[in-house]
């Protein structure tokens, strides 16, 4: 009777550990591995794309050549500027050609009243003084800022050592970045402080790729990485790992860097630090 019942009480704590054991959570460092994987690539047609999971507003801008603060006014995102799988992005301004139409028509309906509006306005013209006119050009050429100006608010460094193996190209289909190779797994830092705003590899020709944005007008990507070691929204400092070295949609183990102003790319030998 008590080895009938020593058994039983056996069978029953290898029944709880069996249940606990299997029911077990995940640990926490498997839920982000740092490698990233993506079922599509994003692909632009005609002036629009579908949003897809992974997907933010600043890969899309960033693919499309778009300062995201323009893609974001065409479409009325605001800041943090959230967007939803299924949502499309359009990212050139529609014009109405109906309405187009309409306001030239009715512009050109009576040419008796637009010959009277135009001498009034004439009229008015010659009216201004000549002092008032100067001090409107002068205003408007203030606004323009010299080309030769670097932002001083960013602070740049290099992201990574080695031979650069491709350069930047002021051509319409030149390179638009610098390719820096090294070994694979060599570690990949942040150019400059800033936040990580896409981290992933949905953008053809990329491979695993981090944008950091570094104020409103700068941003800075890292590509063809084997390994990432940030995630979205995640603030990093200057000089800080981000990534390693790899070979992820390219033929060479080497890093792609660019720097972007408003959209556009920009030579990043004119920011970085000299040898």
């Amino acid at each position: 009777m008590i080895k009938m019942h020593l058994l039983i009480l056996l069978l029953a704590a290898l029944l709880l550990s069996a249940c606990s054991t299997r029911h077990k959570p995940a640990p926490v460092t498997s839920l982000y591995s740092g490698k990233t994987s993506s079922t599509h690539k994003i692909h632009i047609k005609n002036n629009q794309y579908k949003v897809h999971k992974g997907d933010t507003l600043f890969s899309i801008a960033f693919s499309a050549n778009k300062d995201v603060r323009a893609v974001a006014q065409i479409n009325n995102i605001k800041p943090p500027y959230v967007i939803y799988p299924g949502q499309i992005i359009h990212l050139k301004r529609f014009v109405n050609k109906n309405n187009k139409v309409k306001k030239q028509t009715k512009k050109h309906s009576n040419p008796k009243n637009n010959k009277q509006k135009s001498n009034k306005i004439q009229k008015k013209e010659l009216d201004k003084p000549k002092q008032r006119e100067y001090v409107q050009k002068e205003q408007k050429s203030s606004v323009k800022v010299p080309k030769q100006m670097i932002s001083k608010k960013v602070q740049w460094q290099r992201p990574v050592s080695g031979k650069v193996i491709k350069r930047f190209s002021v051509k319409d289909n030149g390179y638009k970045g610098l390719l820096i190779a090294n070994k694979h797994g060599t570690p990949v830092k942040a150019a400059a402080a800033g936040t990580v705003v896409y981290a992933g590899s949905a953008l053809r020709g990329y491979g695993n790729l981090i944008i950091l944005k570094h104020n409103d007008d700068y941003l800075s990507a890292y590509a063809h990485n084997s390994k990432l070691w940030v995630k979205e929204q995640q603030k990093v400092k200057v000089g800080q790992r981000i990534a390693d070295i790899g070979s992820t949609d390219a033929t060479e183990t080497a890093l792609r860097f660019e720097i972007r102003y408003r959209g556009q790319a920009v030579n990043p030998l004119r920011f970085l630090p000299k040898d």
